[in-house]
């Protein structure tokens, strides 16, 4: 049967449309706030390609309004599976923004639930990890780390499992302050995000599969390879 959808996501920021443009228009942008590595063939006819744990998308860019305005989507599988981004930006006086993305496309079968949730929630946190990529750290392009886990057998125990691992009580909530010197800065059935003076530290349920740490480091020195094997280790020994 399949299901058609359309999600929308907004909020007004502390940055320029030119500062919201090259955190969505660019790939070290893309780099710093979404998932794994990305490179973008700008203009129209262009291409947006990522790159994340063996999956590698394209998209074609449909509309390219520099400022403005950013469409870029697939092309519909055989069976019809489709998705679409819209970015649209407006600059407000002072130097900040409107930024609002629109998500739409068909999940095909009869079984579409489970992934439209994780869409869901998986796409409410990486906007709100776009907005505060650009309020905190625009125009400073991030290293992506991705690193697996083992398999969860149960999410409940896993969440408060971080929680403990970071110095909480319980499962992570937004606005504590953790062990990692940062702050929670969102909080979903399916991710959470925290912020450090350098890092966007992010903890993303695995669709059918492991906690899976998606990461964006500022500093200057910062190794993928070196930071995805510490992080595969600290997966292993807190899930194991």
């Amino acid at each position: 049967m399949g299901h058609e959808f359309e999600l929308t996501e907004a909020s007004e920021v502390d940055a320029t449309p030119e500062q919201v443009w090259a955190a969505i228009a660019t790939g070290p942008g893309i780099d710093s706030w979404f998932m794994g590595r990305n490179e973008v063939e700008g203009g129209t006819g262009g291409v947006i390609r990522g790159a994340f744990g063996g999956y590698e998308p394209e998209y074609r860019i449909r509309e390219w309004d520099p400022l403005e305005k950013l469409v870029y989507g697939s092309d519909p599988a055989p069976d019809g599976r489709a998705i679409a981004y819209e970015f649209l930006i407006e600059g407000r006086d002072g130097g900040s923004s409107v930024v609002r993305c629109v998500t739409s496309g068909f999940l095909p079968g009869d079984d579409w639930e489970d992934e439209f949730e994780a869409m869901t929630t998986g796409g409410a946190m990486f906007f709100r990890t776009l907005v505060e990529y650009v309020t905190h750290f625009a125009g400073r392009p991030a290293v992506p780390v991705t690193a697996f886990g083992p398999p969860v057998a149960d999410w409940d125990v896993a969440w408060a499992r971080l929680g403990a691992e970071l110095g909480l009580a319980a499962r992570p909530a937004e606005g504590d302050r953790v062990s990692l010197g940062g702050v929670v800065y969102a909080v979903n059935d399916q991710a959470v995000g925290i912020r450090t003076a350098d890092a966007m530290i992010r903890f993303l349920r695995g669709f059918h599969g492991p906690m899976v740490a998606s990461h964006h480091l500022f500093a200057p020195d910062a190794d993928a390879a070196a930071e995805e094997k510490v992080w595969t280790g600290w997966l292993n020994r807190v899930f194991g």
